[in-house]
C-alpha cells in the first residue's frame, strides 16, 4: 500500500425472503442493532493508494477488517465522495469493514486524458475484483450504484464466489429483461438531446456550479440541498486530480473485445434493490426487473429519492436494510 422516509417492501415471496420468515427478519435486525456502535467510535483510515489491476487506486475503509466487508461501487464519474461519510460509518457501526474508493478517471486513482479513457468497462470490473486481492477479502457485500450497479451485476456472475451478497442502487437490468422498460423522464430526455456548456475547467467557481447543476438534474422530488451538494462538488473538485477526465471519461469508454453479458436468472448471490420512486434515469420499473429477474431478490422503493445514493433522509430504512441483508457469512 503507498500512503497518499416511506419505503414500499416487494418480495417474490412476500412472507419470506430468502427463506427467511418475518420473525427470523425481525430477529436478525435486532442481534444487528444489539452489536452496533456508536458512530461516533467508528474508525475510519485515511484514504489511500494501492496497486490493483496494474494501475494505482485510492480507497479508503471505515470499520474493523474483522468485520464482513462492504465493497461499494460508485456510478459513472462517481469518486468515492460518492458515499457519503455518514452512511459509510452508519454501516460500519453495524459491524462492517465498509471499503469505498475512486474509479479510474476520479479523485486520486490513475486518470487518463480527458476524453480520451485508454480502458474498459471490463477494465474497471477487474478493478474491484483486484482490490479485493488488495485488500486481503476473499468475499464481500457488493453495493453497485447506476453503472456500479452495473459491474456489480457482471462480478455476482462471473465472480460468484467473491460476492457474498449483492446490493443494487438506482440501476438497471445489465442483461435482457421479458418486458420493455420505461426511457428517462422527459426532463432527462431533453439534457441529453441538448446538453448544458461546458465550463472552463480551470474555474473552480464554474466547475461546482455545473456539477450542482447536474446533482439537481437527477434528484427526486424531496427538497434539493444545494448548500449540501455545492459543498461535496467543492471537495470533490479539490481532490480530483483532471475533474474534466472525471466527468467525461466514464460516459467514453471504448468497446470491449468481448462484452460481458449477463442473465439476471444467473445471478446466484443474495440480492437486495434500493430504487427511488422519482429516479428519472432509471424509473422504479427497473429496480421492479432486477428484483422480479434475480432469484428471491427484495425491493425496497425510496420514497422521493431520484437517481443518487440513498440521502440522509433515508438512511433510517436504507441502513437497517443494508445491515440486516448482509448479516449472513
Amino acid at each position: 500500500m503507498i500512503p497518499d422516509d416511506a419505503v414500499t417492501d416487494r418480495t417474490a415471496n412476500d412472507r419470506t425472503t430468502n427463506g427467511r420468515t418475518a420473525n427470523d427478519r425481525t430477529t436478525n435486525d435486532r442481534t444487528t442493532a444489539d452489536r452496533a456502535v456508536p458512530d461516533s467510535e467508528v474508525r475510519a483510515g485515511a484514504p489511500r493508494l494501492v496497486e490493483a489491476n496494474g494501475v494505482r487506486l485510492c480507497v479508503q475503509t471505515f470499520g474493523s477488517p474483522a468485520d464482513p466487508t462492504i465493497l461499494l461501487i460508485g456510478g459513472a464519474g462517481s469518486s468515492m465522495d460518492g458515499w457519503d461519510e455518514g452512511f459509510c460509518a452508519r454501516l460500519a457501526a453495524g459491524r462492517r469493514h465498509v471499503v469505498r474508493y475512486d474509479h479510474r478517471d476520479t479523485g486520486r486513482s490513475v486518470n487518463s486524458p480527458a476524453g480520451a479513457p485508454d480502458y474498459t468497462f471490463s477494465a474497471l470490473l477487474a478493478d474491484a475484483v483486484s482490490l479485493l486481492d488488495a485488500l486481503g477479502v476473499d468475499r464481500a457485500h457488493v453495493v453497485g450504484i447506476s453503472m456500479g450497479g452495473g459491474l456489480a451485476q457482471v462480478l455476482a456472475v462471473t465472480h460468484p464466489e467473491r460476492v457474498a451478497t449483492l446490493t443494487l442502487v438506482s440501476t438497471s437490468p445489465a442483461g435482457p429483461t421479458e418486458s420493455e422498460l420505461p426511457p428517462p423522464s422527459e426532463r432527462m430526455r431533453a439534457a441529453f438531446a441538448d446538453p448544458a456548456p461546458e465550463p472552463n475547467w480551470s474555474d473552480r467557481a464554474a466547475v461546482i456550479a455545473y456539477m450542482v447543476e447536474a446533482e439537481r438534474l437527477f434528484a427526486g422530488s424531496a427538497p434539493f440541498d444545494e448548500e449540501a451538494v455545492r459543498e461535496s462538488s467543492g471537495r470533490i473538485a479539490d481532490r480530483t486530480t483532471d475533474i474534466e477526465a472525471a466527468l467525461k471519461n466514464h460516459w467514453a469508454l471504448p468497446d470491449d473485445d468481448e462484452p460481458v453479458t449477463v442473465r439476471l436468472s444467473d445471478v446466484t448471490a443474495p440480492t437486495l434493490v434500493l430504487h427511488g420512486t422519482e429516479d428519472p434515469l432509471f424509473p422504479l420499473d427497473h429496480g421492479r426487473a432486477l428484483a422480479e429477474g434475480i432469484p428471491d431478490a427484495r425491493l425496497v422503493a425510496l420514497d422521493g429519492v431520484g437517481h443518487q445514493p440513498p440521502p440522509a433522509r433515508v438512511w433510517d430504512t436504507a441502513v437497517p436494510a443494508l445491515l440486516h441483508h448482509t448479516d449472513r457469512k
